[in-house]
């Protein structure tokens, strides 16, 4: 004897063993922010006043690319799943839900790549 009702064995609602992966890949990438964060607040800091040289000479260093561009991935995949549960609790449409969960991937998709392309191009000159 099954505890699930009609309806939800039907649609198949319940657990998608999902939740517990989500807490802890949201609680990572805070404090891969925050680290991050750090460096790139002291990074801006450093350069404040710079000639646009300096500026581009220290941030085509690959190391410092690289800082820059873990900050800009962690912090898109750390805002799509912010976004992602808002999203899941607040809105209330199959249609919709499904919709703004698309847009909101590819946005941060397209955040990433964007700051990833321009970190790129300033380090290898293009």
């Amino acid at each position: 004897m099954s505890m699930r009702t009609p309806l939800k064995e039907v649609r198949r609602l319940g657990s998608a063993k999902e939740g517990a992966d989500h807490f802890w890949l949201q609680r990572v990438t805070a404090v891969a922010n925050l680290i991050l964060a750090i460096f790139a607040i002291g990074l801006a800091v450093s350069l404040a006043g710079a000639d646009h040289a300096t500026v581009v000479r220290t941030l085509a260093h690959p190391l410092v690319a690289l800082a820059l561009i873990l900050f800009l991935v962690s912090a898109a995949i750390h805002m799509r799943i912010g976004m992602q549960v808002i999203i899941e609790d607040y809105v209330h449409g199959e249609g919709a839900k499904i919709l703004l969960l698309m847009l909101n991937t590819f946005f941060a998709i397209a955040v990433a790549a964007a700051g990833a392309l321009s970190i790129l191009k300033l380090t290898f000159g293009g």
